[in-house]
């Protein structure tokens, strides 16, 4: 029996990438580690993969459990890892706002104890990682996918615990034999084709402090627009550049970029915005260091914004992303990144038809 284990579920990956996995054999099970307080949400999107696809019938199983504990808070590690022969590991904190001792609880000890546990799997096949573009930090030039630490400094605690977390599973686990996948996606924003996302933040920030605004929009603009770009993935291509991968054979022990090949510059992106929301954009200049401290410090610029001022680094993000590895394997797919102007408006379509949708992460 092949049995696969899913931490991050019922996050937007692990609903979609679980029925995916199973599809692909029809003997294979799942096993879910849920969290406690995600007990309830767990069981609802559960049901709803069931509902829609009837094959996925006694095949998905719900356990109990939390990364951040040695044998992931499970009642039976044992005899859960006796059946696994693959780990899905997509838990972790994916919030630029999130305090260092949460981040590295959860995504460095959290990916920790499942590297630990996936050690003492006797038919472990594949630990697939979810990591980011982002563990480059602030590395100026063209970052590949086999660079990992090459001395970067990073914008936010989020980044550096990342970074931690995947030399973990790279420069610990993987050289010590661990056969693992690293996916590592850019700023990933909702479906291409229905706009649809789980929550509102990055490039969404942005969008909904113009639409606040009518008709003429005044916008902060952080260093030169044209010299910097902002690396835009919609979460169908992530998904299935990853389900694609994670079935190739010649993946294992590979990283994979999956960006953008060709992004806007800041200039280039306010300007679709513009077309995308009709508003006219006044740019209004100032330094990275004075937006920063005008979100922290002024009283009243937060609330009026709504931007947190770690988003602001990112306007001034000097990284390339390569993305040799992914391009290569998914080759014959028909699997590519779309143009972020081809599915623009239909992002801010959703957005204006979900005003409840929130920018919180699941923690």
């Amino acid at each position: 029996m092949s049995v696969s284990l899913f931490t991050g579920f019922p996050g937007f990956l692990g609903v979609e990438l679980l029925p995916r996995v199973l599809r692909r054999d029809p003997q294979r099970r799942a096993v879910c580690l849920v969290q406690a307080k995600f007990a309830d949400l767990a069981r609802r999107k559960a049901d709803r993969l069931l509902a829609a696809d009837a094959s996925l019938a006694g095949r998905i199983t719900l356990v109990e459990g939390d990364i951040t504990m040695p044998n992931l808070g499970l009642d039976d590690p044992a005899g859960i890892a006796a059946n696994l022969n693959e780990i899905w590991h997509l838990a972790a904190v994916y919030d630029i706002t999130a305090p260092r001792d949460l981040g590295m609880h959860v995504n460095v000890d959290g990916t920790r104890h499942v590297c630990e546990f996936g050690e003492r799997v006797p038919d472990l096949k594949r630990l697939h990682y979810l990591s980011t573009c982002y563990v480059s930090g602030r590395y100026a030039g063209a970052f590949g996918e086999d660079d990992l630490d090459v001395g970067q400094q990073f914008n936010n605690f989020y980044e550096e615990s990342k970074f931690l977390a995947e030399v973990e599973v790279q420069q610990q686990r993987r050289k010590a034999g661990l056969p693992v996948t690293v996916y590592r996606p850019a700023i990933v924003v909702g479906n291409s084709s229905t706009g649809e996302t789980q929550k509102y933040d990055g490039l969404y920030f942005a969008l909904q402090w113009l639409l606040r605004q009518r008709y003429i929009a005044v916008m902060p603009v952080v260093g030169d627009p044209t010299a910097f770009r902002f690396n835009i993935v919609p979460r169908d291509f992530v998904v299935d550049a990853i389900d694609a991968l994670s079935a190739n054979e010649r993946s294992r022990d590979r990283v994979y970029q999956l960006a953008d090949p060709h992004p806007l510059t800041i200039d280039e992106l306010y300007r679709e915005m513009e077309r995308a929301t009709g508003r006219r954009i006044v740019r209004v200049p100032i330094t990275r260091s004075l937006a920063k401290l005008a979100i922290e410090k002024i009283p009243g610029v937060y609330q009026l914004l709504r931007i947190p001022s770690g988003a602001i680094d990112y306007l001034t993000q000097p990284t390339q992303y390569l993305t040799d590895h992914a391009r290569a394997d998914l080759g014959g797919t028909g699997i590519e990144c779309p143009a972020l102007t081809s599915y623009l408006p239909t992002l801010i379509g959703f957005m204006r038809r979900h005003p409840e949708v929130g920018s919180a992460a699941m923690v």
